[in-house]
């Protein structure tokens, strides 16, 4: 935003296709400037030239003009503004006053259409208002940081709090398994006790001892890999079946493509006819248009001007009774084809016609659009589908390859699954030849034994895994305190900002009052003895949250006849009232956010519900606050205001 500087020259202003403009320069002198005339004279259209060389993208381009351009000169400075209008929008480009007009054009710039006068015609919340101004993003920016930390804070916390819940189930569980594992492992030590303990001291019983315990220990391995073959085999079925289900679902999905879909290339072909046909009518409808307002342009003027000269009214005669003739009543016109007098209804029916037919026109344009847009959408819906198509023939032919892998691989699993069946099977046959009655006992305690041990590898995987469950669950809660601990500062953190932005509006608000009161002291109105705003707060929903959020509302203060108060609100306002409300907001928001000092220009219009007198009072509170205030104004209300200021009359 440019530095602020004074207005101690006088100031040049020119404008070209702006508003109801043309073309006009105007200057200006500091101090107050009085914009005179009647109502359509571009008072208006003058004053957004102002803003649009000061920087506001409020001002309107001539609605016949493409481009436009404005200038504003003063004490050796110059600001130009260009404006061009770019697929139905006006794009503004050049050297403004300001780089930021957002705090002018709330409360500088004060026509019929600004923001702040508005919002309280309309009733609305006004804390937005009020606040933009004023820098409090960075502390909301902050506030709304530290308010997700907090939310993610608190669900770690009660997911922590669910994991603290899971332990002492999960204590149960080890305790359970080191109690079962205990008993198991003291069986196993009684049985190898017990094996120790035959009576096999002979050389040949040692050996066939050895034997005995070599079966047992080679069957034992076998039953192991037989159980890693099973559950490989089980996961191979288990994927090979998932992939079937998979494949199915795609070959269903693939079969309700249709085949004989309509081609991409045919829908093109007719997309690009239509589009020239609608070119080819959007030609037409232009055509009609330029003919409809030349036509309508001429017939307002009652066809063309007949200019008789000397020799025209030599050869009738008579020229006062040619004259008489041409200036009774009638309802013809001069055709501007022929040059014939014409009967206006026939030209008027002429143009209703044309009118009808460009209204066809369009409304064929309009069909063809239709057309073009649902073919459009047609050939991007086969698009999409050929995609979808190309993505399911891809992924089955990968299916079919993987299916072919784990068949491949099923097969194997199976034939290992004999061999190591009937491999235990051997093994089991040549244990069974130890079983006699010398035998007996050690070969059934092998036999216990070796499922002991089994078992006892599967209660200590479980606790193991139990085990590794609680050191997870206890570490993470080890973080539970420096959780909280970081809650409480955010907490602090939370209220300290919001304080922070609670003072800041507090003072906002009192200040508003107190200018809306010394404006309004200004304006003296008899059915308006004060108007205020309080602040308040109020629960809203954001998405699935209900957040407290600030609102401002305007209030009005009345004295009735018999000299009670009471208080009212906007929405019981007259028009008349609403309007002074408004620009009474707007002018405290002038002087409360010291906008002198960002831009020495000040703008008024659409004062039609003040009288003179408290015009002229208002203009010379201001005065002193603005290096140039420009004031736009009908004659009548004009009249109360000083002599010594600068009147314009002529835009």
């Amino acid at each position: 935003m440019s530095s602020p500087e004074s207005v101690t020259s006088s100031i040049t202003v020119a404008a070209e296709n702006i508003g109801g403009i043309d073309s006009t320069e105007v200057r200006l002198q500091p101090g107050v400037n009085v914009l005179t005339g009647r109502n359509a004279t571009n008072r208006t259209s003058f004053l957004q030239t102002i803003m649009a060389a000061l920087g506001s993208r409020r001002s309107s381009l001539k609605g016949d003009a493409d481009a436009g351009r404005v200038e504003l000169a003063f004490d050796d400075e110059q600001y130009t503004r260009f404006l061009e209008r770019r697929d139905g929008d006006v794009v503004f480009d050049g050297e403004p006053y300001l780089d930021d007009p957002e705090l002018a054009d709330l409360f500088a710039f004060l026509l019929e259409s600004n923001e702040a006068r508005r919002a309280v015609r309309r009733g609305a919340d006004l804390r937005d208002l009020i606040m933009q101004p004023i820098d409090t993003d960075e502390i909301e920016a902050e506030i709304n940081t530290l308010e997700a930390e907090k939310r993610d804070l608190d669900e770690r916390l009660e997911q922590l709090a669910q994991l603290d819940s899971e332990l002492p189930a999960l204590e149960a569980d080890r305790a359970t398994l080191e109690d079962e594992i205990e008993t198991t492992s003291e069986r196993i030590d009684d049985l190898e006790a017990d094996l120790d303990a035959f009576d096999l001291d002979i050389e040949a019983s040692r050996e066939r001892k050895d034997e005995i315990e070599s079966a047992f220990a080679d069957l034992q391995d076998a039953r192991t890999e037989l159980e890693s073959i099973e559950y490989d085999l089980e996961t191979e079925r288990e994927s090979y079946a998932e992939l079937e289900r998979e494949r199915d679902e795609l070959e269903a999905e693939l079969e309700a493509f249709d085949d004989k879909e309509e081609s991409s290339d045919r829908l093109e072909g007719r997309v690009q006819e239509l589009r020239n046909r609608k070119r080819s009518l959007d030609t037409t409808v232009s055509e009609l248009q330029s003919v409809i307002r030349f036509n309508e342009e001429r017939l307002a003027d009652d066809g063309f001007d007949i200019d008789l000269d000397e020799s025209d009214e030599a050869a009738t005669g008579d020229g006062n009774d040619l004259t008489d003739q041409l200036l009774v009543d009638s309802d013809d016109v001069v055709c501007w084809t022929c040059g014939s007098q014409v009967d206006r209804d026939r030209i008027e029916s002429t143009l209703e016609r044309l009118r009808s037919l460009r209204q066809r026109k369009l409304s064929e344009r309009s069909d063809l659009q239709e057309r073009i847009d649902d073919l459009s959408d047609r050939q991007k819906e086969l698009r999409d589908r050929r995609r979808k198509r190309g993505e399911i023939e891809t992924r089955l032919e990968a299916i079919e390859g993987d299916l072919e892998r784990r068949s491949q691989r099923i097969a194997e699993l199976e034939v290992d699954l004999e061999e190591q069946q009937a491999r235990i099977a051997d093994l089991e046959s040549d244990a069974e030849t130890f079983e006699n009655t010398e035998y007996g006992d050690v070969i059934d305690t092998h036999r216990e034994l070796n499922r002991l041990e089994l078992e006892l590898e599967d209660l200590e995987a479980d606790r193991d895994d139990v085990q590794e469950r609680i050191e997870e669950i206890e570490g993470q809660i080890e973080e539970r305190s420096d959780l909280e601990d970081r809650r409480e500062t955010v907490e602090a953190e939370l209220t300290d900002l919001r304080t922070r932005v609670d003072r800041i509006e507090a003072n906002a608000v009192d200040a508003f009052n107190d200018h809306m009161e010394s404006i309004l002291s200004i304006l003296e109105y008899r059915n308006i003895d004060r108007i205020w705003i309080e602040r308040r707060e109020q629960t809203v929903r954001e998405g699935r949250r209900k957040v407290t959020r600030t609102a401002f509302e305007l209030h009005i203060v009345r004295t009735t006849e018999d000299g009670r108060t009471y208080e009212d609100t906007v929405d019981h306002l007259s028009e008349s009232e609403r309007e002074v409300t408004g620009l009474v907001f707007a002018l405290a928001g002038y002087l409360v956010h010291d906008v002198h000092e960002i831009v020495p220009f000040m703008l008024l219009d659409s004062l039609e519900a003040i009288d003179s007198n408290r015009i002229a009072d208002l203009v010379e509170y201001f005065e002193e606050y603005v290096d140039c205030l420009v004031v736009a104004l009908l004659r009548e209300d004009a009249e109360a205001l000083s002599e010594s200021y600068t009147y314009v009359e002529e835009i």
